[in-house]
């Protein structure tokens, strides 16, 4: 008897011994023992700090303030403090709920000692809020950030883009969830909402000896993590009713591309269970895909739909494939949070099951030939764009779409092992084709619109962009931030139509440096002037106007263009930025 007692014993041990990945080189940051010990913390969400309506057109704005701060948390609980830097002194920074169509302007304001920028991910926003990597937020600056909130519903996020040093910003805590919600399209789909729609930001990090993060400042190639974070939390655990969830998962990792399932363990076999995929980047999907197992890099949006009623009383764990490309493998970099299923259902609403259609996607035009292609690529400590790197300056902007055209564009990974994650900023995209690699698109690639898409090893994708609704300069590059802080970031220039003409305001926001719209200092700013001054101010700019009927003229304009398309003389950049100094200049001379 005691024999059988001391092998259950040492099983038991030998087993915690391996849940806690206690082989010290498998570590890099300090062992972590409280894995699935703490519970899943969720973003606050916040609340405007002021609403304008503007008298002429009836469109609301709602006036938020975010201060990048620095703050101090328990992330390891043996441990000291580990200093972070947040919106609003925490990590992820607080969600944005928005409802389609109303307007908002952030007010950012830079506590900490770094510059920083803020772009909202996923936003078909004018260039001069988009968060242009050169438009900097100097310590002691605020910038104010207009944003139309008329894209389909979706789930977006918000985060740094200081030039060379986002990963260092965002590896501080500088992300959070912006989510755009179209009451109609919930109503008609009754997927889960309030307490059972839940954001799930999942990153990899590291730590030193006393609990500090490592630096990234000298970092060339990737930093992995070998912590697994959700929310700012590692390894936790959330618990759930014997229900329908819905979960927003958004990679804010700075190099980790996870492969995730969940899994239930019953009578010893470990399974994974399916769940159903919803949403993508750019929103709610044509159908809903029933799977198993998601990948999802760097920056990629996904929605799922799991439901834990087959489940009651049993913990069910989300866990990473080992071996993801080349991703860089660590003790416990194959679990990610853990699941404990209640017995009870507060609530069946919006509990049923979900519709296959989901809805009729805004593709763009059909079209087989390639219009560009870009190479992605090494070249000793620098990642490059068909050879270029964002610091050249006069070579950077390597395409000229004209404004409201439909490309193909290959995008091809000659950088051996690594991938790269590709963000083109301002556009939803459709992905076409991928060959070599993985050699086929994820069956839930296929009925999704993206913004994001994952380059495997030596894989080359196609994808059909259409370049609208705005003119103007704007930036495409690989979301590994490593690799974006180091060059692997270019331009590309949605040039206007001078048969269709322009307006004032398509000039006077096509630059992302007009001086117009820079940070300023925070001695200058006065909330008192919200209502009579400022939000009047952003409205007359009518920024975002009738972006339906002019996204609906471009593509009749293309339609009735296709064939002779090469033959069209679009506005070169320097001829835009030409018009947009004299259209200051005549505004000024009208002011005085």
């Amino acid at each position: 008897m005691l024999s059988v007692q001391f092998s259950c014993l040492a099983i038991l041990i030998l087993a915690n011994f391996a849940f806690a990945g206690s082989s010290k080189a498998k570590w890099l940051s300090p062992i972590y023992d409280f894995v699935f010990q703490f519970p899943l913390p969720i973003p606050p969400e916040i609340q405007p700090f002021t609403s304008y309506t503007d008298p002429e057109t009836g469109t609301a704005i709602d006036f938020y303030q975010l201060n990048i701060t620095k703050f101090e948390t328990q992330i390891y609980p043996n441990l000291g403090k580990t200093q972070l830097v947040g919106y609003n002194g925490i990590s992820p920074g607080p969600t944005f709920r928005i409802i389609r169509g109303r307007e908002t302007v952030i007010r950012v304001e830079n506590q900490q000692d770094r510059p920083s920028v803020v772009h909202l991910h996923g936003s078909y926003t004018r260039p001069v809020w988009d968060g242009w990597a050169e438009d900097l937020i100097q310590p002691g600056q605020f910038k104010d950030y207009y944003f139309p909130n008329t894209n389909t519903a979706r789930t977006m996020w918000y985060h740094d883009h200081a030039v060379m040093i986002t990963a260092t910003n965002v590896m501080s805590g500088l992300s959070g969830f912006y989510i755009v919600e179209d009451p109609s399209e919930e109503a008609r789909l009754s997927f889960p909402q309030g307490k059972y729609d839940i954001p799930l930001g999942l990153s990899a990090k590291q730590y030193g000896g006393d609990g500090s993060l490592v630096s990234v400042v000298n970092e060339l190639d990737s930093l992995y993590g070998d912590v697994i974070e959700v929310n700012g939390q590692p390894w936790p655990y959330l618990a759930v009713e014997p229900r329908k969830y819905r979960f927003r998962l958004l990679d804010m990792s700075l190099s980790r591309t996870f492969t995730l399932s969940i899994h239930s363990s019953t009578n010893g076999q470990d399974k994974a269970i399916s769940f159903l995929v919803v949403a993508s980047d750019s929103g709610f999907m044509a159908t809903s895909v029933v799977t198993n197992t998601l990948t999802m890099a760097m920056a990629e949006r996904w929605e799922i739909i799991v439901d834990f009623a087959p489940f009651i009383g049993q913990n069910l764990t989300m866990k990473n494939e080992r071996e993801v490309f080349a991703d860089t493998d660590y003790a416990f970099t194959d679990h990610v949070m853990q699941f404990n299923v209640g017995n009870v259902v507060s609530s069946n609403d919006n509990n049923g099951p979900a519709p296959s259609s989901l809805t009729s996607l805004d593709l763009p035009s059909a079209k087989s030939s390639v219009d560009r292609t870009f190479k992605f690529d090494q070249s000793h400590d620098a990642w490059l764009i068909n050879g270029v790197s964002f610091e050249d300056v006069q070579n950077r902007v390597l395409a000229d779409p004209p404004r409201g055209k439909t490309e193909v564009w290959s995008l091809e990974n000659h950088s051996g092992s690594w991938s790269h994650p590709i963000h083109i900023h301002l556009v939803d995209f459709q992905i076409t084709s991928r060959s070599k690699g993985r050699k086929s698109l994820q069956p839930y690639e296929v009925p999704a619109l993206k913004d994001v898409v994952v380059l495997g090893p030596n894989e080359r994708v196609q994808v059909l962009v259409r370049f609208s609704p705005y003119p103007g300069l704007y930036m495409f590059h690989c979301h590994n931030l490593i690799h974006e802080d180091h060059s692997m970031m270019a331009a590309f220039n949605v040039t206007q139509l001078q048969e269709l003409g322009y307006t004032e305001t398509d000039l006077l926001l096509i630059d992302p440096l007009e001086s117009r719209w820079r940070a300023k200092d925070v001695s200058d700013s006065n909330l008192a002037d919200l209502q009579s001054v400022i939000l009047p101010a952003f409205a007359a700019t009518r920024a975002y106007q009738n972006v339906t009927t002019v996204t609906a003229e471009l593509g009749e304009y293309w339609a009735n263009h296709t064939s002779h398309c090469n033959s069209l003389e679009p506005l070169s950049l320097s001829k835009m930025l030409y018009l947009s100094a004299v259209t200051l200049l005549v505004s000024a001379l009208c002011i005085i």
